[in-house]
């Protein structure tokens, strides 16, 4: 069976993208141990980036939708573009490595004939395969992809409590995003981080869902005392399948 190829829209941020192309790789390793091929450049999917920081701010725009104010730039257009481009340089799926720029799936969706993967659909979809109906999600996710509802609309109808942060907590949260984005990953951001988690935890989150792909950056599941599921690490391991031919689209 020939391998599929994924186009990736990325630079949003660099270094989450650069985080996700370094997680397939080394899962792709760890998939194909058991093909005694392990090391061989021949053993890895093949992926298209379309690695764009100058996609316009995806919070602004939302924010500015959301107030009903003159949104300044086209996110949507921007993504619809890279897609386009994608598509034409062959990839057969895309995917997206940033959460909040879901709230614009339809203009990519509207732009190609190949298939999208949502991460916000895979990430639901691991939740009900691995966790108990009603369980208390704490979602760690920026300020557009909670003011769009796109894991609260998502993860509710799959039967899951959501649990996330009052204003002046997701304002706090913003800051500890952008100085990520910075390339500020010291023990103080990881800190703070961690205490974000630990709201959550706090407020009665049993999963702690890593809903924007800055945060594994900084925090991994060891340090906290639930479980987590990072919206990266899921993608990962779907875009695997699916090149693999493991699981179909």
């Amino acid at each position: 069976m020939q391998r599929k190829i994924v186009g990736v829209l990325g630079g949003m941020g660099p270094d989450a993208t650069v985080d996700f192309m370094s997680k397939v790789i080394s899962k792709t390793n760890q998939n194909n141990a058991s093909l005694n091929k392990a090391g061989a450049d021949q053993d890895h999917i093949r992926m298209l980036i379309d690695h764009n920081p100058t996609v316009p701010n995806r919070n602004d725009a939302i924010r500015q939708k959301k107030n009903n104010e003159e949104v300044s730039e086209d996110v949507g257009a921007h993504l619809a573009n890279m897609a386009k481009r994608l598509e034409n340089a062959n990839a057969d799926f895309l995917v997206m490595v940033c959460n909040t720029a879901h709230a614009f799936k339809a203009d990519i969706e509207q732009a190609v004939k190949i298939p999208f993967v949502s991460i916000i659909d895979e990430v639901t979809d691991e939740l009900i395969n691995t966790q108990a109906r009603n369980t208390k999600v704490g979602i760690m996710a920026a300020q557009g992809c909670l003011d769009s509802e796109l894991y609260q609309q998502s993860i509710s109808e799959a039967g899951f409590e959501v649990v996330i942060w009052n204003e002046d907590e997701l304002a706090d949260f913003m800051q500890i995003v952008y100085k990520i984005k910075g390339g500020d990953i010291s023990d103080q951001v990881k800190k703070d981080t961690l205490a974000m988690a630990n709201i959550l935890i706090d407020k009665g989150a049993e999963v702690i869902l890593a809903g924007c792909t800055e945060i594994p950056l900084v925090l991994n599941e060891d340090q906290l005392t639930v479980q987590m599921l990072a919206s990266t690490d899921i993608l990962v391991d779907r875009v695997i399948d699916y090149c693999l031919g493991n699981k179909s689209i």
